[in-house]
């Protein structure tokens, strides 16, 4: 549009006489010779109005009056899920032979590193001596995932859940775990006072 459309008379006089032509609702305020408008509201306005009111009561009696999580409650939830799940990969560990873990077996440095993580870790499920407790008797010759070293080194690792064992794979290191583990075979045929009922196969050792 140029400057002369802004300055043309007769355009203007169009344009005023549109406006007046349609029909207008004043509200009954005037402000510096102004008349205040009053037009209806578009009818999609008022639908989603009247939605968002909806919504909000549903939103108010669900998470204020009813069960609905807070959002506290809801970070503690994804945050559980987060470390359970972090907790049940293993901690990339190499492959290990049982020949290897008895070599461990026979180093009395290691099975010293081992005791000493056994009482800090597995005492409170498995007994001072591996006599038992909440989990199985670790001196005898029944084993429930198996008695081979290789069997306890990725039973430590990835943990039982389903019995209450965590997985020490992602807080333990391999030599650790593998001391730990020669540990608690020496422990086999001790017989400890109030040794726990065996439980699982009897494996040939």
């Amino acid at each position: 549009m140029s400057k002369s459309d802004d300055n043309d008379p007769n355009r203007k006089k169009s344009t005023q006489d549109s406006l007046e032509s349609q029909p207008h609702h004043l509200a009954g305020h005037t402000y510096d010779g102004i008349d205040e408008l009053d037009n209806a509201l578009p009818r999609w306005w008022i639908n989603l109005f009247y939605i968002t009111i909806v919504f909000s009561l549903g939103y108010f009696s669900y998470y204020v009056m009813g069960d609905g999580p807070t959002l506290v409650r809801e970070w503690e939830i994804d945050r559980g899920e987060q470390e359970i799940a972090q907790l049940s990969k293993p901690a990339g560990l190499k492959s290990v032979t049982e020949d290897e873990l008895k070599l461990v077996l026979k180093d009395s440095t290691r099975k010293l590193a081992g005791q000493a993580i056994y009482q800090s870790k597995c005492i409170s499920c498995h007994g001072a001596h591996g006599e038992g407790g909440i989990g199985p008797n670790l001196t005898d010759d029944h084993w429930i995932h198996g008695g081979k070293m290789t069997n306890l080194v990725k039973m430590v690792t990835v943990g039982v859940l389903d019995k209450g064992m965590p997985p020490w794979g992602t807080i333990l290191k391999q030599n650790e775990i593998h001391s730990v583990v020669a540990y608690v075979k020496s422990l086999r045929g001790t017989h400890p006072a109030g040794a726990k009922a065996p439980q699982g196969d009897l494996v040939e050792q």
